[in-house]
């Protein structure tokens, strides 16, 4: 849950936002959202009402997926083996763990 405050915190500071301009935007008073920012563990569609306001989405990611998306939204390019290619062209390889299987799957010239 320190992750979902900490993300609300660093956009509504990114998009110049004061606590007392959530009023505005949905609805909750500074008091509110303050509370939100400092102790977390929002209802579902109090999280969903604050993610709009901010101009952020609500997702579910399934844990396979996570690392691909997390690449992503770095801005890496996901190529051929689940390797990711970076702007300025730098290629890393998934690690064993994040790829447990490419020794197995991998075609071979046998």
């Amino acid at each position: 849950m320190t992750r979902i405050k900490e993300q609300l915190k660093k956009r509504r500071k990114a998009l110049g936002l004061k606590q007392q301009d959530m009023l505005l935007r949905v609805g909750m008073s500074r008091q509110q959202y303050q509370r939100l920012e400092s102790k977390g563990n929002p209802r579902l569609d109090t999280l969903e009402l604050v993610a709009k306001g901010l101009k952020m989405e609500v997702m579910l990611i399934p844990q396979e997926k996570l690392r691909e998306v997390q690449d992503l939204l770095a801005g890496k390019k996901i190529i051929d083996g689940g390797a990711t290619s970076t702007a300025g062209g730098t290629v890393t390889s998934p690690s064993p763990e994040d790829d447990p299987w490419s020794d197995v799957l991998e075609d071979g010239d046998d």
